[in-house]
Formats: structure tokens, sequence, C-alpha cells
């Protein structure tokens, strides 16, 4: 799972991802983003005749169409790219193709091998940005008719992954307090989708955006402990 990660500049997002520049759009508040704060995506653009992109500003934590409020009481931050087609939360999304783009400068997990939780930082080897694999969806309040833009950032099973599954703290059997072996942890990892591939996972069918569901090669990570500070 991931909970916090940097966004780059709405420049610096239009620039990588060729995007148009929208004076009247949104700004979220901070490059820091956390569940259930606003963060920005990229999605095929929904008022466009034909194929284009467009950058929106929604929260981080996908809200249902059966949500009966735009305060969830549960975590949708994060979503199992395994149950996508099945879960009721999610699947209306990836049926309809919403999928989206999450700009990530860099994503923070935590590592736990040394007893205690130790952040560690991410981003990539070459220098350019994340974008990594989300859905989104528009959910209106019946009440007062706001309307709500929210996404939600698929991850993958990382149990064979050599950096990703050193990631996270164990699960323990709860009764003998040790950790279940590696193939019970389910170790997770953010889906990174590459530049040349943003259009097909953007617009292609849900096969070819299945296709796109895999984690990064190993050499493709900057990784490591966040600094500690004074």
């Amino acid at each position: 799972m991931c909970n916090r990660y940097i966004s780059p500049s709405d420049y610096e997002i239009e620039s990588f991802w060729h995007i148009g520049r929208e004076d009247g759009r949104p700004r979220w508040l901070s490059a820091g983003v956390y569940p259930r704060a606003p963060g920005p995506f990229i999605r095929r653009a929904r008022n466009a005749t034909d194929y284009e992109r467009e950058l929106v500003v929604g929260q981080w934590g996908l809200i249902p169409w059966f949500a009966k409020s735009a305060k969830l009481t549960y975590s949708t931050n994060n979503a199992r790219s395994e149950e996508l087609a099945g879960k009721a939360t999610y699947k209306d999304p990836w049926k309809r193709g919403q999928r989206c783009i999450i700009p990530a400068q860099s994503f923070d997990e935590p590592n736990w091998e040394s007893g205690k939780n130790v952040w560690w930082q991410f981003r990539r080897a070459d220098g350019a940005p994340w974008g990594l694999a989300g859905l989104w969806n528009t959910w209106v309040d019946k009440a007062t008719g706001e309307v709500h833009e929210s996404f939600t950032m698929l991850t993958r099973n990382a149990d064979d992954h050599p950096l990703m599954k050193r990631m996270h703290k164990p699960v323990v059997d709860p009764t003998t307090k040790i950790a279940l072996p590696p193939e019970l942890q389910d170790k997770r990892s953010v889906i990174p989708i590459e530049r040349g591939d943003v259009d097909q996972w953007l617009a292609g069918t849900v096969e070819e955006a299945k296709a796109l569901l895999r984690l990064a090669p190993v050499e493709a990570f900057d990784a490591g402990p966040m600094p500690v500070g004074p």
C-alpha cells in the first residue's frame, strides 16, 4: 500500500505528459499528498470529441457511486488490481475504462527489516516522474448537487519483487506472534505506467489495460531510507 507521495508541479505535469494548460483548473494544496487530500490525476478528457488528456484535481480516495456521503468511513486510496473486476467499489470504474495516471515525483513506503518503521523514498533512477496507475470516479451529492472528483491508486502483489517485497510490516500469526511465510504476506506495490503506454492505459480496452498491470524492474528505482531530520 502507498499512503503518501510527492506530486510534481502543475507545470511539470503538463509539460511531461503533454497536457494543455487550463488557468481555471483548481490547484492542489501541497506537493505532499495523503489519503483524503486533494491531488492531481490525468485522464482521458471527458468532453473532448476526440482523444485528449486532461489534468483533474480530486480526492485521493475513490468515492463509489453508492456512497451516501463524500466522507467515507473506509479506506479507498489503494485498490488491489487483482480485485478490480469483482469489488463493488471499483468494478464499475474499471469496466467503464475510468483509468487515470497519478503523477508522482516520489512515493514513500515503510521498511520494517530493523524491527521498527524506517520510511523509504522511491524515485525513478532516470530522474523522470512516476506515472502511477489509478482509477477515477465522479460522485455527485444528491442533496447539494456538488460534484466530487476522486481517484484510487492501483497495487499489485510484490511477493517476488526483489525490492518491493522488503516493504511494509510483516503479517504475523495472532496466536504464535511469528511472521507468516512469504506466500501468505501479500506484499504490495504501486504500478507504474511508462510514458509510451499512457494512451493504451487511458484509452485502450480492458484487456489492453490489464496487459500493463506489471511492476517496474528493480533497476528502474532510486530508493533508500529517507534522511532523518535534526
